[in-house]
C-alpha cells in the first residue's frame, strides 16, 4: 500500500509514529533507516542516532539484518507481507518479532523529526512481538506430538494387551508341552518381526537344556540341540534366577551372523523350567513394552506347561487306579466264581442235615422259641443256615454286580402294573417291621399308568431299598414307600424316619464294600454291596437314584423312564 503526503500530513505521520508504542522504523527503498521510535532503538540496543541514515547491515546480526532486507525488499516490490518470525537477542532472551509494513511517499522532511533524508518512497515496519504466542504455539506443538506419542504407546499397550490374551487363551488351551511352546514362539515371532526364536525346556537333574520347538526361516535348525548349563554359566545362571538378559553377539555367530539376542525364563511358582529366545539382526533391540509382553507370555507357559504336567500326573494316577479297581474286580469275580460251587454244596448238606435233624430231634419246633430258650442243637443249626445264607447272598451281589458292569445283566422288559405288584411286596416286609416297632406305610397314586420295564430289576431294587430302610430304622419310627408319575417318568421314595446321613458320607454310600459307621441300630452287619448294586441296576434300567437327608429323615428316590428303550 502506498499513500502520498504533504509536509503538514508527513508532520502528522510521525507524530503518529512517535505515539506507537511497538517498535517501529521507517527506512527508503534504498533501505537507509530515516526514522525509528525509542522502542526500536531499545529494541536493537543502540542510540536512535546510530541508526539514522545507514542499513540494518551496518548495525544488526549480519543473519537478522540479511533475513530484515528480504522481507522489506519483498514487501517494496510486491506489496505482500512475509509471516517469517524476526529473532532479536535482548538482555531478557530470545525475542520473537514479525513485522507489519506500509508504504508511503513523503514529499518534504518535517522539522521535529530524526528524519535526514528525503526519499520518494518509504517504508514502515511496526514490530510486533510475538514471543508468547510463538511459546504458546511451540507448547501446543510439544503437547500435540506428546499427545501423538501417547496416542501411540496406548495403541501398541492395546495390540500387545490383545496379543498376549489371544496367546494366554491359545496357550491355556492346550494341556500339551510341546504344543504350548510352539503356540508361544510362533506367535511372538509374528508379533515382534523377529528374525527367529526358539525354546528350550530343562532338566535340572541332568544340568541340560533341550530346544523342543522352534522358528527359524533361512537359519540352521537348533531343534532337538541339548546344551549343557554348565557350558554358558554366564548366560543360565541368570536366567536360572529368574532374570532376563538382551545383548549383542561380539564377534559373529558361524550359523546366524552378528545378531542381538533375548533370552526370558520359562517359570511356575516354583522353578525355573525352561527358557524362550529371540533373535533379531545387529542393532534391533526390544522396547520395555516388548520385553514385559515376552515375559508376560513366558510367565502364561511356566503356568501351563505345570498344569499339563499335573494333567498327565493326574492321568497316570487314574490309569493305575484303574488298573488297581480292575485287578480287584478281576479277583473278587473269580474268588466269587471258585467259592460259589462249595457254597452251594454247604447249602444242600445244611438242607440235608436240617431234614435229619427234623426227624430225630424235631428242630423246627425248637427254632419257634427264643433263641436262650433254643437246645444247643438248634442254636447252632440255625447259626450255620445263616451264615451260609449270607456267603451266598455276597457272592450272588459280587456276581449281579460284575455282569452290570460289563452289560451282560439278563432283562427281560414288559408292562408292570405297580398298584397290583408292589404292595404284595411290601406287605411281605410288615411283619418284620411290627416286630422291630416299626411302621411300614405304601402310597400309590391312583392315576399311575404302568410301568415297561425289567421285572427282576425293579423287585431287586425295591427289596433292597426297603431292607436298607428297615435295618436302619430305630423302634417307634415309620417307613414311607410312595410312588408318584409324571408325564414320561415314574418317582419312586422310600423314607425313614430316626437317622440321617452326615453330608460327607452321602457321596460314598454308593461305593463298594462302604457302610456307614455307627449307622445300625440292631447290629444286622452288611456287605456294603447293597446300594452299589441298586445303583447299578438303576442306570441299567436308564434311570437315577440320590438320597436326600436332613430334619431326622432319609429319603431315597428312584426315578425311571415309564418306557425303557432297550428291547
Amino acid at each position: 500500500m502506498s499513500l502520498s503526503t504533504s509536509p503538514s500530513e508527513s508532520t502528522t505521520i510521525w507524530q503518529m509514529l512517535d505515539a506507537i508504542a511497538q517498535p517501529v522504523y521507517v527506512k527508503t527503498a534504498e533501505h537507509q533507516w530515516i526514522y525509528v521510535n525509542e522502542a526500536g532503538a531499545a529494541l536493537v540496543g543502540l542510540p536512535i542516532d546510530a541508526m539514522i541514515g545507514r542499513s540494518e547491515a551496518d548495525f544488526l546480526p549480519q543473519q537478522l539484518a540479511r533475513q530484515l532486507a528480504q522481507q522489506d525488499q519483498f514487501f517494496l516490490d510486491s506489496a505482500r507481507q512475509s509471516d517469517a518470525p524476526l529473532l532479536f537477542e535482548t538482555a531478557s532472551g530470545i525475542q520473537q518479532f514479525v513485522g507489519h509494513r506500509r508504504l508511503f511517499n513523503i514529499d518534504d522532511s518535517n522539522e521535529g523529526t530524526n528524519s535526514t533524508n528525503k526519499a520518494a518512497v518509504t517504508l514502515v515496519n511496526t514490530l510486533q512481538n510475538m514471543t508468547a504466542l510463538a511459546c504458546a504455539r511451540e507448547e501446543n506443538s510439544v503437547l500435540h506430538r506428546r499427545l501423538a506419542s501417547n496416542r501411540a504407546e496406548l495403541h501398541k499397550a492395546q495390540q500387545l494387551e490383545s496379543t498376549l490374551k489371544r496367546i494366554t487363551d491359545r496357550v491355556r488351551e492346550s494341556l500339551d508341552e510341546q504344543q504350548i511352546l510352539q503356540t508361544a514362539v510362533n506367535e511372538l515371532v509374528e508379533v515382534l518381526n523377529a528374525k527367529a526364536a526358539n525354546t528350550a525346556l530343562y532338566d535340572l537333574e541332568q544340568g541340560t537344556s533341550t530346544v523342543l520347538h522352534e522358528c527359524a526361516a533361512g537359519l540352521a535348525p537348533m531343534r532337538g540341540r541339548v546344551s549343557s548349563l554348565e557350558a554358558y554359566p554366564e548366560v543360565y545362571q541368570l536366567l536360572l534366577a529368574g532374570q532376563y538378559l538382551q545383548f549383542c553377539s561380539i564377534f559373529p555367530n558361524p550359523e546366524r551372523g552378528r545378531v542381538s539376542m533375548f533370552a526370558a525364563p520359562i517359570e511356575d511358582d516354583r522353578v525355573v523350567l525352561g527358557d524362550l529366545w529371540l533373535i533379531n539382526d545387529q542393532g534391533r533391540w526390544f522396547s520395555e513394552s516388548e520385553i514385559r509382553l515376552v515375559q508376560q507370555v513366558t510367565n502364561q507357559c511356566g503356568i501351563a506347561i505345570r498344569q499339563a504336567r499335573l494333567y498327565q500326573e493326574s492321568q497316570s494316577q487314574v490309569r493305575e487306579l484303574e488298573h488297581v479297581n480292575t485287578l480287584k474286580d478281576d479277583f473278587l469275580s473269580t474268588v466269587s466264581h471258585e467259592l460259589r460251587t462249595p457254597v452251594t454244596s454247604m447249602k444242600v448238606a445244611i438242607q440235608m442235615l436240617g431234614i435229619t435233624l427234623q426227624q430225630e430231634y424235631g428242630i423246627d419246633q425248637e427254632a419257634l422259641k427264643k433263641p436262650q430258650a433254643q437246645r444247643g442243637l438248634a442254636r447252632y443249626y440255625s447259626v450255620l443256615n445263616e451264615e451260609c445264607e449270607r456267603e451266598i447272598s455276597l457272592i450272588n451281589d459280587l456276581l449281579d454286580l460284575q455282569r452290570l458292569d460289563v452289560g451282560n445283566h439278563p432283562m427281560m422288559i414288559q408292562p408292570i402294573n405297580i398298584s397290583a405288584w408292589l404292595p404284595g411286596l411290601v406287605n411281605s416286609f410288615k411283619p418284620r417291621a411290627a416286630n422291630r416297632q416299626q411302621e411300614l406305610t405304601l402310597q400309590i397314586d391312583e392315576k399311575s399308568p404302568e410301568l415297561t420295564s425289567d421285572l427282576a430289576s425293579l423287585e431287586r431294587i425295591m427289596t433292597e431299598l426297603i431292607n436298607n430302610a428297615c435295618k436302619y430304622t430305630p423302634p417307634g419310627h415309620s417307613i414311607l414307600v410312595d410312588i408318584a408319575s409324571g408325564p414320561h417318568s415314574m418317582k419312586i421314595r422310600v423314607a425313614n424316619t430316626g437317622v440321617e446321613i452326615a453330608e460327607e458320607e452321602r457321596d460314598r454310600i454308593f461305593d463298594k464294600f462302604y457302610r456307614v459307621p455307627s449307622a445300625d441300630p440292631w447290629k444286622q452287619g452288611g456287605t456294603g454291596l447293597g446300594l452299589a448294586l441298586i445303583e447299578k441296576l438303576v442306570e441299567h434300567l436308564e434311570g437315577t437314584i440320590t438320597v436326600d437327608s436332613g430334619m431326622n429323615q432319609t429319603t431315597f428316590i428312584v426315578e425311571l423312564p415309564l418306557l425303557h428303550s432297550a428291547a
